[in-house]
C-alpha cells in the first residue's frame, strides 16, 4: 500500500491510504489539500505499522512520525 500524508485546512496531519497500482501524482491531483507533507510505503508488521521509502514523482519521502500518526488515526477509529 501507498501513502501521502497531508495537512488538512486546520493543520492536523491527514493520511490517505491507497493501492500501490495507484500513481502518488494520480492521488495527489484527487485530494484537495494544499499541502502534501510526506509519501511513502506502509506495510503492517508484528510491531504495528510501518512508513518507508519515498514518491520520486512527488519529491516526498516516508517522514518520520508517520507511522504514529496512522495508528493515532486507527486507534480513534475504534474509540
Amino acid at each position: 500500500m501507498k501513502y501521502i500524508m497531508f495537512e488538512d485546512f486546520s493543520g492536523a496531519a491527514v493520511p490517505v491510504i491507497f493501492p500501490s497500482r495507484i500513481n502518488f501524482d494520480e492521488m495527489r491531483e484527487q485530494m484537495p489539500y494544499t499541502t502534501a507533507l510526506s509519501a511513502g510505503y506502509i506495510t503492517l508488521t508484528d510491531e504495528g505499522v510501518r512508513c518507508h521509502g519515498q514518491s520520486k514523482s512527488l519529491q516526498l519521502e516516508a517522514g518520520p512520525d508517520d507511522a504514529a500518526i496512522i495508528r493515532t488515526k486507527f486507534e480513534d477509529a475504534e474509540s
